[in-house]
């Protein structure tokens, strides 16, 4: 997995991000929430340390999605670019919005409970019912 500067930003340009602390992880997830906020069966996400991530340019709308999670989209074009959790120091990245995606490579599956059922996944990923073992 990388642990070099990433950068990204959404549909439009409006809003850009840079990370410079090394990856957590990256992997996919299934729930009901994410699936609603990018009208995409399944999200791949890759995780970094908060302390490391900031808006470089433009101010995104924040979205409290649950309790607990905060979802940032571009005002303008709409894309969602990361969530956070108030009991967590990581912060999630959605790995399409980064300009060098292709280097990041999901390591699982989280909340395949609400897997869409005529979604068929053929990779030998752990899969785990709801958010995993660590999170």
């Amino acid at each position: 997995m990388l642990t070099t500067t990433l950068t990204g930003g959404c549909l439009c340009g409006a809003v850009r991000y840079r990370s410079t602390k090394p990856l957590i992880d990256a992997g996919y997830c299934h729930c009901k929430i994410c699936q609603k906020s990018c009208g995409a069966p399944v999200v791949a996400w890759v995780s970094v340390p908060q302390r490391g991530f900031a808006f470089t340019q433009g101010t995104p709308t924040e979205y409290a999605s649950s309790a607990q999670g905060r979802r940032h989209f571009c005002p303008t074009c709409g894309t969602q670019l990361t969530f956070t959790r108030t009991d967590s120091h990581a912060m999630d990245i959605t790995v399409t919005t980064l300009d060098q995606h292709s280097a990041i490579v999901p390591e699982y599956h989280i909340w395949t409970a609400h897997q869409a059922p005529w979604l068929t996944i053929t990779d030998d990923l752990p899969r785990y019912l709801d958010n995993g073992p660590d999170r």
